[in-house]
């Protein structure tokens, strides 16, 4: 089971839906996603919450009736990895959206890769 893939449809799903909040299950990737997705503004705020079984609390942006996030896509699947060099690294829609790469370095948007020069998985195209 693809446990990035699953947050990124509850995102997609609550997003559409105008939930302002929602609840997924805890792990270090997706924390890292999440905070990349803060760190770029299309989320308002996450944070863990719960002590035995971790979840992660991600608050979206509403503004207007519509959801701040226009698409999230997922890119590397478990049965088809994609991996990128430093200068293969994909710019999403021109550069007005953001690609999230696990690196060697950590989980980083593509521009934070090309600037360490670092290349690895694609993880996901957020616009």
């Amino acid at each position: 089971m693809d446990t990035v893939a699953d947050m990124l449809t509850c995102i997609r799903n609550a997003n559409k839906a105008l939930k302002p909040q929602l609840l997924v299950r805890h792990s270090k990737l997706k924390e890292n996603v999440a905070r990349i997705l803060k760190q770029e503004g299309f989320i308002s705020d996450y944070s863990v919450v719960g002590e035995a079984k971790k979840q992660l609390q991600i608050n979206l942006k509403i503004k207007s009736r519509k959801g701040v996030i226009e698409g999230i896509k997922r890119v590397s699947k478990p049965g088809l990895r994609q991996y990128v060099g430093v200068n293969e690294i994909p710019r999403v829609l021109g550069g007005l959206g953001v690609a999230i790469l696990s690196t060697p370095k950590g989980v980083l948007t593509g521009q934070e890769a090309r600037e360490q020069k670092v290349g690895g998985e694609v993880l996901a195209h957020v616009w």
